[in-house]
Protein backbone atom coordinates (compact mmCIF):
# COMPACT_ATOMS: atom_id res chain seq x y z
CA UNK A 1 0.00 0.00 0.00
CA UNK A 2 1.42 3.44 -1.06
CA UNK A 3 1.31 6.34 1.41
CA UNK A 4 1.85 10.08 0.93
CA UNK A 5 4.47 11.74 3.11
CA UNK A 6 4.46 15.40 4.17
CA UNK A 7 6.67 16.48 1.22
CA UNK A 8 4.30 14.93 -1.31
CA UNK A 9 1.28 16.61 0.31
CA UNK A 10 3.03 19.99 0.23
CA UNK A 11 3.88 19.58 -3.48
CA UNK A 12 0.32 18.50 -4.34
CA UNK A 13 -1.13 21.41 -2.37
CA UNK A 14 0.91 23.98 -4.24
CA UNK A 15 -0.15 22.49 -7.60
CA UNK A 16 -3.91 22.73 -6.88
CA UNK A 17 -4.28 26.54 -7.36
CA UNK A 18 -2.35 26.39 -10.62
CA UNK A 19 -4.53 23.51 -11.82
CA UNK A 20 -7.74 25.38 -10.95
CA UNK A 21 -6.42 28.52 -12.66
CA UNK A 22 -5.80 26.45 -15.78
CA UNK A 23 -9.34 25.07 -15.65
CA UNK A 24 -10.73 28.60 -15.31
CA UNK A 25 -8.72 29.80 -18.28
CA UNK A 26 -9.89 26.82 -20.31
CA UNK A 27 -13.53 27.52 -19.36
CA UNK A 28 -13.20 31.22 -20.26
CA UNK A 29 -11.53 30.34 -23.55
CA UNK A 30 -14.33 27.88 -24.35
CA UNK A 31 -17.01 30.45 -23.56
CA UNK A 32 -15.27 33.10 -25.67
CA UNK A 33 -14.94 30.63 -28.53
CA UNK A 34 -18.67 29.83 -28.35
CA UNK A 35 -19.54 33.55 -28.25
CA UNK A 36 -17.31 34.30 -31.24
CA UNK A 37 -18.83 31.41 -33.21
CA UNK A 38 -22.44 32.13 -32.27
CA UNK A 39 -22.14 35.87 -32.89
CA UNK A 40 -20.11 35.24 -36.04
CA UNK A 41 -17.67 37.95 -34.92
CA UNK A 42 -14.88 36.84 -37.25
CA UNK A 43 -17.06 37.27 -40.34
CA UNK A 44 -15.87 40.30 -42.35
CA UNK A 45 -18.25 42.98 -43.57
CA UNK A 46 -18.65 43.27 -47.33
CA UNK A 47 -20.78 44.98 -49.97
CA UNK A 48 -23.82 43.03 -51.16
CA UNK A 49 -23.31 40.60 -54.01
CA UNK A 50 -25.10 42.19 -56.97
CA UNK A 51 -26.31 40.13 -59.94
CA UNK A 52 -27.62 42.07 -62.92
CA UNK A 53 -27.59 42.38 -66.69
CA UNK A 54 -25.24 44.83 -68.39
CA UNK A 55 -27.80 47.48 -69.40
CA UNK A 56 -27.94 51.31 -69.25
CA UNK A 57 -30.68 51.08 -66.60
CA UNK A 58 -28.62 48.76 -64.38
CA UNK A 59 -25.56 50.99 -64.65
CA UNK A 60 -27.63 54.05 -63.79
CA UNK A 61 -29.25 52.32 -60.80
CA UNK A 62 -25.97 51.09 -59.35
CA UNK A 63 -24.39 54.50 -59.85
CA UNK A 64 -27.38 56.17 -58.17
CA UNK A 65 -27.64 53.63 -55.31
CA UNK A 66 -24.37 53.66 -53.34
CA UNK A 67 -26.06 51.58 -50.61
CA UNK A 68 -25.99 48.64 -53.03
CA UNK A 69 -22.27 48.91 -53.75
CA UNK A 70 -20.74 49.90 -50.41
CA UNK A 71 -20.28 47.74 -47.32
CA UNK A 72 -23.29 46.96 -45.19
CA UNK A 73 -21.98 47.31 -41.62
CA UNK A 74 -24.21 45.75 -38.93
CA UNK A 75 -23.76 46.46 -35.18
CA UNK A 76 -20.37 45.07 -34.19
CA UNK A 77 -21.24 42.88 -31.19
CA UNK A 78 -24.35 41.06 -32.47
CA UNK A 79 -25.21 42.27 -35.97
CA UNK A 80 -23.29 39.52 -37.75
CA UNK A 81 -25.57 36.88 -36.28
CA UNK A 82 -28.53 36.20 -38.55
CA UNK A 83 -30.40 34.70 -35.62
CA UNK A 84 -30.05 37.79 -33.41
CA UNK A 85 -30.98 40.10 -36.29
CA UNK A 86 -34.08 37.96 -36.93
CA UNK A 87 -35.07 37.69 -33.26
CA UNK A 88 -34.67 41.44 -32.70
CA UNK A 89 -36.84 42.14 -35.74
CA UNK A 90 -39.42 39.61 -34.53
CA UNK A 91 -39.58 40.95 -30.97
CA UNK A 92 -39.07 44.69 -31.45
CA UNK A 93 -39.48 45.35 -35.15
CA UNK A 94 -37.48 48.57 -34.91
CA UNK A 95 -36.18 50.94 -32.22
CA UNK A 96 -37.57 54.41 -31.45
CA UNK A 97 -40.53 53.70 -33.70
CA UNK A 98 -42.43 56.76 -34.97
CA UNK A 99 -46.23 56.90 -35.20
CA UNK A 100 -47.26 58.12 -38.66
CA UNK A 101 -50.78 59.45 -39.01
CA UNK A 102 -52.95 57.76 -41.61
CA UNK A 103 -56.55 57.03 -42.58
CA UNK A 104 -57.98 53.50 -42.59
CA UNK A 105 -59.93 52.48 -45.69
CA UNK A 106 -62.45 49.64 -45.92
CA UNK A 107 -63.08 47.88 -49.23
CA UNK A 108 -65.92 45.36 -49.68
CA UNK A 109 -64.87 42.31 -51.69
CA UNK A 110 -67.08 40.23 -54.02
CA UNK A 111 -67.10 37.23 -51.66
CA UNK A 112 -68.26 39.34 -48.70
CA UNK A 113 -64.81 39.88 -47.20
CA UNK A 114 -63.74 43.37 -46.14
CA UNK A 115 -60.23 44.37 -47.15
CA UNK A 116 -58.59 47.18 -45.18
CA UNK A 117 -55.55 49.33 -45.76
CA UNK A 118 -54.08 52.46 -44.23
CA UNK A 119 -53.31 55.52 -46.36
CA UNK A 120 -50.56 57.95 -45.34
CA UNK A 121 -50.05 61.19 -47.25
CA UNK A 122 -46.58 62.44 -48.19
CA UNK A 123 -45.02 65.00 -45.85
CA UNK A 124 -43.34 66.92 -48.67
CA UNK A 125 -42.65 66.95 -52.38
CA UNK A 126 -40.76 64.13 -54.04
CA UNK A 127 -37.36 65.03 -55.49
CA UNK A 128 -38.55 64.00 -58.97
CA UNK A 129 -41.54 66.35 -58.73
CA UNK A 130 -44.09 63.61 -59.40
CA UNK A 131 -47.02 62.22 -57.41
CA UNK A 132 -45.77 58.78 -56.29
CA UNK A 133 -47.46 56.24 -54.03
CA UNK A 134 -45.78 53.34 -52.28
CA UNK A 135 -48.16 50.35 -52.22
CA UNK A 136 -46.86 48.11 -49.46
CA UNK A 137 -47.61 44.48 -48.58
CA UNK A 138 -46.32 43.41 -45.11
CA UNK A 139 -45.05 40.02 -43.98
CA UNK A 140 -47.02 37.02 -42.70
CA UNK A 141 -49.83 38.00 -40.35
CA UNK A 142 -48.67 41.64 -40.30
CA UNK A 143 -50.37 44.99 -40.79
CA UNK A 144 -49.77 48.75 -40.79
CA UNK A 145 -49.38 48.92 -37.00
CA UNK A 146 -46.21 46.80 -36.92
CA UNK A 147 -43.10 48.73 -35.88
CA UNK A 148 -41.03 47.97 -38.98
CA UNK A 149 -43.91 49.13 -41.20
CA UNK A 150 -44.39 52.33 -39.20
CA UNK A 151 -40.67 53.11 -39.39
CA UNK A 152 -40.55 52.56 -43.15
CA UNK A 153 -43.76 54.53 -43.78
CA UNK A 154 -42.54 57.51 -41.75
CA UNK A 155 -39.24 57.55 -43.66
CA UNK A 156 -41.03 57.22 -47.01
CA UNK A 157 -43.44 60.06 -46.20
CA UNK A 158 -40.52 62.35 -45.42
CA UNK A 159 -39.00 61.54 -48.81
CA UNK A 160 -42.17 62.63 -50.61
CA UNK A 161 -44.01 59.32 -51.01
CA UNK A 162 -47.67 58.69 -50.27
CA UNK A 163 -47.98 55.23 -48.67
CA UNK A 164 -50.77 52.67 -48.82
CA UNK A 165 -50.25 49.69 -46.50
CA UNK A 166 -52.34 46.54 -46.79
CA UNK A 167 -53.63 44.99 -43.57
CA UNK A 168 -53.64 41.25 -44.19
CA UNK A 169 -57.15 39.85 -43.99
CA UNK A 170 -57.70 38.67 -40.42
CA UNK A 171 -54.41 40.06 -39.08
CA UNK A 172 -55.68 43.27 -37.46
CA UNK A 173 -56.58 42.82 -33.79
CA UNK A 174 -60.24 43.51 -32.95
CA UNK A 175 -61.23 43.46 -36.64
CA UNK A 176 -63.87 40.79 -37.29
CA UNK A 177 -63.99 38.81 -40.51
CA UNK A 178 -67.04 39.42 -42.70
CA UNK A 179 -66.53 36.23 -44.72
CA UNK A 180 -65.08 32.81 -43.79
CA UNK A 181 -61.70 33.60 -45.37
CA UNK A 182 -58.31 34.96 -44.24
CA UNK A 183 -55.10 35.97 -45.97
CA UNK A 184 -53.08 33.18 -47.55
CA UNK A 185 -49.54 32.80 -48.85
CA UNK A 186 -50.25 34.12 -52.32
CA UNK A 187 -53.81 35.46 -52.57
CA UNK A 188 -53.60 38.84 -54.32
CA UNK A 189 -57.27 39.87 -54.12
CA UNK A 190 -56.94 42.36 -51.26
CA UNK A 191 -53.72 43.85 -52.61
CA UNK A 192 -55.33 44.25 -56.03
CA UNK A 193 -58.32 46.00 -54.43
CA UNK A 194 -56.00 48.43 -52.61
CA UNK A 195 -54.01 49.20 -55.78
CA UNK A 196 -57.25 49.73 -57.72
CA UNK A 197 -58.52 52.16 -55.10
CA UNK A 198 -55.27 54.15 -55.14
CA UNK A 199 -55.32 54.39 -58.94
CA UNK A 200 -58.93 55.60 -58.96
CA UNK A 201 -58.53 58.04 -56.08
CA UNK A 202 -55.27 59.47 -57.45
CA UNK A 203 -55.44 59.33 -61.27
CA UNK A 204 -52.06 61.05 -61.71
CA UNK A 205 -50.09 58.98 -59.23
CA UNK A 206 -47.36 56.52 -60.18
CA UNK A 207 -46.76 53.42 -58.08
CA UNK A 208 -43.78 51.87 -56.34
CA UNK A 209 -44.65 48.33 -55.23
CA UNK A 210 -42.99 47.02 -52.05
CA UNK A 211 -43.32 43.58 -50.44
CA UNK A 212 -41.76 42.31 -47.22
CA UNK A 213 -41.21 38.55 -46.72
CA UNK A 214 -44.56 36.87 -47.55
CA UNK A 215 -45.63 40.24 -48.95
CA UNK A 216 -42.82 39.96 -51.49
CA UNK A 217 -44.42 36.82 -52.84
CA UNK A 218 -47.83 38.52 -53.03
CA UNK A 219 -46.62 41.62 -54.91
CA UNK A 220 -44.48 39.71 -57.44
CA UNK A 221 -47.34 37.28 -58.09
CA UNK A 222 -49.77 40.21 -58.46
CA UNK A 223 -47.61 41.96 -61.06
CA UNK A 224 -47.01 38.73 -63.00
CA UNK A 225 -50.63 37.53 -63.00
CA UNK A 226 -51.83 40.16 -65.46
CA UNK A 227 -49.91 42.59 -67.66
CA UNK A 228 -52.47 45.29 -66.81
CA UNK A 229 -51.40 45.12 -63.16
CA UNK A 230 -48.09 46.73 -64.16
CA UNK A 231 -49.70 49.86 -65.60
CA UNK A 232 -48.47 53.05 -63.86
CA UNK A 233 -45.99 50.93 -61.84
CA UNK A 234 -42.50 52.44 -61.78
CA UNK A 235 -40.74 49.55 -60.05
CA UNK A 236 -41.07 46.75 -57.52
CA UNK A 237 -38.92 45.87 -54.49
CA UNK A 238 -39.15 42.50 -52.72
CA UNK A 239 -37.29 41.87 -49.44
CA UNK A 240 -36.57 38.48 -47.83
CA UNK A 241 -39.12 36.35 -49.63
CA UNK A 242 -38.65 32.63 -50.35
CA UNK A 243 -40.04 32.53 -53.94
CA UNK A 244 -41.27 28.91 -53.89
CA UNK A 245 -43.69 27.89 -51.11
CA UNK A 246 -43.34 24.19 -51.88
CA UNK A 247 -39.56 24.17 -51.55
CA UNK A 248 -39.63 26.60 -48.62
CA UNK A 249 -41.93 24.39 -46.56
CA UNK A 250 -39.70 21.38 -47.21
CA UNK A 251 -36.72 23.28 -45.82
CA UNK A 252 -38.79 24.42 -42.81
CA UNK A 253 -38.83 20.81 -41.60
CA UNK A 254 -35.02 20.75 -41.40
CA UNK A 255 -33.11 21.51 -38.19
CA UNK A 256 -30.12 23.32 -39.70
CA UNK A 257 -30.08 27.02 -38.79
CA UNK A 258 -32.80 26.14 -36.22
CA UNK A 259 -35.32 26.36 -39.07
CA UNK A 260 -37.63 23.79 -37.48
CA UNK A 261 -37.75 25.93 -34.32
CA UNK A 262 -38.64 29.05 -36.31
CA UNK A 263 -41.32 26.98 -38.04
CA UNK A 264 -42.82 26.10 -34.67
CA UNK A 265 -42.85 29.74 -33.52
CA UNK A 266 -44.42 30.98 -36.77
CA UNK A 267 -47.00 28.19 -36.63
CA UNK A 268 -47.90 29.12 -33.05
CA UNK A 269 -48.47 32.74 -34.07
CA UNK A 270 -50.62 31.67 -37.02
CA UNK A 271 -52.70 29.43 -34.77
CA UNK A 272 -53.45 32.35 -32.48
CA UNK A 273 -54.55 34.54 -35.40
CA UNK A 274 -56.80 31.84 -36.88
CA UNK A 275 -58.34 30.80 -33.55
CA UNK A 276 -59.15 34.43 -32.76
CA UNK A 277 -61.61 34.18 -35.68
CA UNK A 278 -63.00 30.77 -34.70
CA UNK A 279 -66.61 31.95 -34.43
CA UNK A 280 -66.52 33.70 -37.81
CA UNK A 281 -64.95 30.74 -39.57
CA UNK A 282 -67.44 28.27 -38.14
CA UNK A 283 -70.56 30.44 -38.01
CA UNK A 284 -70.95 31.29 -41.70
CA UNK A 285 -72.84 28.93 -43.98
CA UNK A 286 -70.34 29.34 -46.85
CA UNK A 287 -67.39 28.28 -44.74
CA UNK A 288 -65.17 25.38 -45.82
CA UNK A 289 -63.77 25.07 -42.27
CA UNK A 290 -65.17 22.53 -39.81
CA UNK A 291 -64.72 21.78 -36.11
CA UNK A 292 -62.50 18.85 -37.09
CA UNK A 293 -60.23 21.21 -39.07
CA UNK A 294 -59.85 23.52 -36.07
CA UNK A 295 -59.13 20.54 -33.80
CA UNK A 296 -56.32 19.51 -36.17
CA UNK A 297 -55.14 23.11 -36.13
CA UNK A 298 -54.82 23.04 -32.34
CA UNK A 299 -52.45 20.07 -32.58
CA UNK A 300 -50.37 21.53 -35.43
CA UNK A 301 -46.69 22.26 -34.82
CA UNK A 302 -45.69 23.44 -38.31
CA UNK A 303 -46.91 25.84 -40.96
CA UNK A 304 -47.33 22.92 -43.35
CA UNK A 305 -49.87 21.26 -41.01
CA UNK A 306 -51.77 24.56 -40.66
CA UNK A 307 -51.77 25.09 -44.42
CA UNK A 308 -53.12 21.59 -44.98
CA UNK A 309 -55.86 21.72 -42.36
CA UNK A 310 -56.98 25.36 -42.83
CA UNK A 311 -55.29 27.68 -45.31
CA UNK A 312 -55.66 25.69 -48.55
CA UNK A 313 -59.40 25.26 -47.89
CA UNK A 314 -60.08 29.01 -48.04
CA UNK A 315 -59.68 28.81 -51.82
CA UNK A 316 -60.77 25.21 -52.34
CA UNK A 317 -57.40 23.67 -53.22
CA UNK A 318 -57.59 19.87 -53.33
CA UNK A 319 -54.10 19.26 -52.00
CA UNK A 320 -51.28 21.01 -50.19
CA UNK A 321 -49.05 20.68 -53.24
CA UNK A 322 -51.63 22.39 -55.44
CA UNK A 323 -51.97 25.20 -52.88
CA UNK A 324 -48.21 25.84 -52.79
CA UNK A 325 -47.80 25.60 -56.56
CA UNK A 326 -50.67 27.97 -57.36
CA UNK A 327 -49.81 30.54 -54.67
CA UNK A 328 -46.07 30.88 -55.34
CA UNK A 329 -44.72 33.81 -57.32
CA UNK A 330 -42.04 31.60 -58.87
CA UNK A 331 -44.53 30.79 -61.67
CA UNK A 332 -45.32 34.47 -62.35
CA UNK A 333 -42.28 36.56 -61.52
CA UNK A 334 -40.66 36.07 -64.94
CA UNK A 335 -43.59 38.00 -66.44
CA UNK A 336 -42.73 41.15 -64.47
CA UNK A 337 -41.21 43.69 -66.88
CA UNK A 338 -40.88 46.79 -64.66
CA UNK A 339 -37.56 47.36 -62.81
CA UNK A 340 -37.44 44.73 -60.07
CA UNK A 341 -35.10 44.69 -57.06
CA UNK A 342 -34.91 41.40 -55.14
CA UNK A 343 -33.16 41.59 -51.76
CA UNK A 344 -32.12 38.64 -49.59
CA UNK A 345 -29.56 37.92 -46.89
CA UNK A 346 -27.16 34.95 -46.88
CA UNK A 347 -27.62 34.44 -43.13
CA UNK A 348 -31.44 34.52 -43.21
CA UNK A 349 -32.38 31.49 -41.05
CA UNK A 350 -35.84 31.29 -42.63
CA UNK A 351 -34.84 31.31 -46.31
CA UNK A 352 -32.69 28.32 -47.32
CA UNK A 353 -29.78 28.96 -49.68
CA UNK A 354 -31.32 26.66 -52.32
CA UNK A 355 -34.27 29.07 -52.67
CA UNK A 356 -31.93 31.86 -53.79
CA UNK A 357 -31.33 30.11 -57.11
CA UNK A 358 -34.62 31.65 -58.28
CA UNK A 359 -33.66 35.35 -57.96
CA UNK A 360 -30.10 34.62 -59.08
CA UNK A 361 -31.28 32.99 -62.30
CA UNK A 362 -33.80 35.75 -62.94
CA UNK A 363 -31.17 38.47 -62.56
CA UNK A 364 -28.79 36.61 -64.88
CA UNK A 365 -31.44 36.34 -67.63
CA UNK A 366 -33.77 39.33 -67.28
CA UNK A 367 -32.55 42.89 -67.97
CA UNK A 368 -35.03 44.51 -65.56
CA UNK A 369 -34.01 42.45 -62.50
CA UNK A 370 -31.31 43.25 -59.94
CA UNK A 371 -30.61 40.70 -57.19
CA UNK A 372 -28.84 42.01 -54.07
CA UNK A 373 -27.56 39.41 -51.60
CA UNK A 374 -26.09 40.72 -48.35
CA UNK A 375 -23.74 38.70 -46.17
CA UNK A 376 -25.52 39.71 -42.97
CA UNK A 377 -28.97 40.97 -42.05
CA UNK A 378 -30.96 37.90 -41.01
CA UNK A 379 -34.65 37.81 -41.86
CA UNK A 380 -35.95 41.38 -42.16
CA UNK A 381 -33.30 42.70 -39.78
CA UNK A 382 -30.64 44.65 -41.67
CA UNK A 383 -29.93 46.76 -38.58
CA UNK A 384 -27.10 49.27 -38.72
CA UNK A 385 -25.11 50.66 -35.79
CA UNK A 386 -21.66 51.12 -34.31
CA UNK A 387 -21.12 48.59 -31.51
CA UNK A 388 -24.23 47.65 -29.54
CA UNK A 389 -27.27 49.85 -30.17
CA UNK A 390 -28.99 49.79 -33.57
CA UNK A 391 -30.09 52.89 -35.43
CA UNK A 392 -33.83 53.54 -35.92
CA UNK A 393 -33.50 53.29 -39.72
CA UNK A 394 -32.18 50.08 -41.22
CA UNK A 395 -30.11 49.40 -44.32
CA UNK A 396 -33.26 47.90 -45.86
CA UNK A 397 -35.31 51.09 -45.36
CA UNK A 398 -32.61 53.22 -46.96
CA UNK A 399 -32.02 50.89 -49.92
CA UNK A 400 -35.70 50.75 -50.85
CA UNK A 401 -35.98 54.54 -50.91
CA UNK A 402 -32.66 54.98 -52.70
CA UNK A 403 -33.60 52.48 -55.42
CA UNK A 404 -37.11 53.95 -55.79
CA UNK A 405 -35.71 57.48 -56.09
CA UNK A 406 -33.25 56.32 -58.76
CA UNK A 407 -36.00 54.68 -60.83
CA UNK A 408 -38.21 57.77 -60.48
CA UNK A 409 -35.45 60.02 -61.80
CA UNK A 410 -34.62 57.55 -64.59
CA UNK A 411 -38.23 57.57 -65.78
CA UNK A 412 -38.37 61.35 -65.43
CA UNK A 413 -35.36 61.73 -67.75
CA UNK A 414 -36.84 59.28 -70.26
CA UNK A 415 -40.17 61.12 -70.41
Amino acid sequence: MTTLNDGDMHTFGTELPAMFDGMKLAAVATILYIIVRCLNLKSPTAPPEIIYQDTPLSHYLLKSCPMLTKEYIPPLLWGKSGHLQTVLYGKMGRVNTPTPCGVRKFLPMQDGATATFDLFEALGDHSAGDDITMVICPGIGNHSEKNYIRTFVDYSQRQGYRCAVLNHLGALPNMELTSPRMFTYGCTWEFAAMVGYVKRAHPQTLLVVVGFSLGGNVVCKFLGENRLNQERVLCCISVCQGYSALRAQETFLQWDQCRRLYNFVLADNMKKIILSHRDSLLGMSSSNISDADLNRLSAATSLMQIDDSIMRKFHGYNSLREYYEKESCVHYIHKVTVPLLLVNSSDDPLVHQSLLAVPRTLAEKMPNVVFALTQHGGHMGFFEGAVLFPQPLTWMDKVIIEYSDAVCHWEKKRS
